[in-house]
């Protein structure tokens, strides 16, 4: 695998579970930031900026946001892999978002400085936005 260029977005992000059928908030659309509403036939997930997110008893905050520089050639593989392996053998958690042009990973707030060692540990470059 390649070294990645990944950037640690500012600020909180929520991932929230919504009953199945809910619109999606339409306000998070708006944001300058990493929003992605996912709409299953079971539920409706919502990562977002904490300042927006949508009340849910299902909503957990305290999530920060790692984005790999891209874009990224559909035909590129292990990029998931690389960054999950990394923080897994680092005991880190995490929350997986794909995008047209490229990857994210969410890592509790908590695990951000173990999550920022293991992937530099990887050979990957991270810095801040």
């Amino acid at each position: 695998m390649k070294r990645l260029a990944i950037d640690i977005a500012p600020g909180e992000y929520t991932v929230a579970r919504l009953p199945k059928g809910t619109p999606a908030p339409q306000f998070t659309l708006d944001e300058p930031a990493l929003v992605s509403v996912t709409s299953t036939p079971t539920e409706v997930s919502v990562v977002c900026p904490t300042s927006v997110a949508p009340k849910s008893e299902n909503a957990h905050d305290g999530w920060r946001l790692l984005t790999v520089r891209g874009p990224l050639e559909f035909s590129l593989t292990g990029i998931m892999a690389a960054l999950a392996g990394a923080l897994a053998a680092a005991g880190v958690s995490l929350f997986a978002v794909s995008t047209f042009d490229t990857d994210h990973v969410l890592v509790k707030g908590t695990d951000l400085d173990r999550a920022v060692a293991a992937l530099r540990e990887a050979g990957h470059e991270v810095g801040p936005a």
